[in-house]
């Protein structure tokens, strides 16, 4: 068994996921990026594919969300808790089940890495470990940041850069420029329709834009025979 997990160390399920992670790469993966040869690329392209394997088969949502995800809405918010969220992007993101709403939208646009970046740099802010701050950076880096990383988010190049020079001693603030970027992004861009989508709606209990969440009372209005308004309880 001990031999099992010296070969194949992702299968070590009592090791956190980021320790078995970096175990299968190697030591020599862990060093900053560096100038590559043709012969390098083609073995960094084969450990891309092996992480990018790792991450689908270990359930890479949990790598930075403290929630499991699921492929349904969750079924215990109430309409009046989820039209709160329409206040801003900023009261979404307040609400754990907003997150984890927000991030099942993103799915179904294959753009879920903007949020699981998002939340990787808010529980990096939180570290105090040098040990594991270097960790959970490069970790960051491998999985989010660099060329062709099997969850790439898009930054422009000088963004990119600063953080590669300070991957190897990395400061709390190094993935704040990338995660201000993506976090407009989302606000901008998917934010908006996220509002106006099937899983928004039907939480809200709102049939498309600009309905509301109740019916009028005016729609039980009728006539009598003398031609006077009157409330009547209505059938429905």
């Amino acid at each position: 068994m001990e031999t099992l997990l010296f070969l194949f160390p992702q299968f070590n399920y009592m090791a956190p996921k980021e320790e078995a992670y970096f175990k299968m790469l190697g030591p020599q993966d862990l060093q900053a990026p560096k100038m590559k040869d043709d012969s390098s690329r083609q073995k960094d392209k084969e450990r891309k594919s092996r992480l990018s394997l790792f991450l689908t088969k270990s359930g890479s949502h949990e790598n930075v969300s403290p929630t499991k995800k699921t492929n349904t809405a969750p079924s215990n918010i109430s309409p009046e808790a989820a039209l709160q969220w329409s206040d801003s992007f900023e009261e979404l993101l307040k609400r754990s089940d907003g997150v984890e709403t927000f991030s099942q939208f993103l799915r179904t646009e294959f753009s879920e890495e903007n949020i699981e970046f998002w939340l990787a740099c808010e529980e990096y802010k939180t570290i105090d470990s040098d040990t594991k701050l270097l960790s959970k950076a490069k970790y960051i880096y491998t999985v989010f940041i660099e060329s062709d990383a099997p969850k790439e988010v898009n930054i422009d190049y000088n963004t990119k850069m600063a953080i590669q020079k300070t991957i190897a001693q990395p400061t709390k603030s190094c993935f704040e420029a990338a995660q201000m970027k993506v976090y407009s992004l989302m606000k901008k861009d998917s934010y908006p329709r996220f509002l106006q989508s099937d899983i928004y709606l039907r939480l809200t209990r709102r049939k498309g834009p600009g309905a509301t969440m109740f019916r009028r009372r005016s729609r039980s209005c009728v006539f009598n025979d003398r031609g006077e308004a009157t409330n009547e309880p209505s059938a429905w």
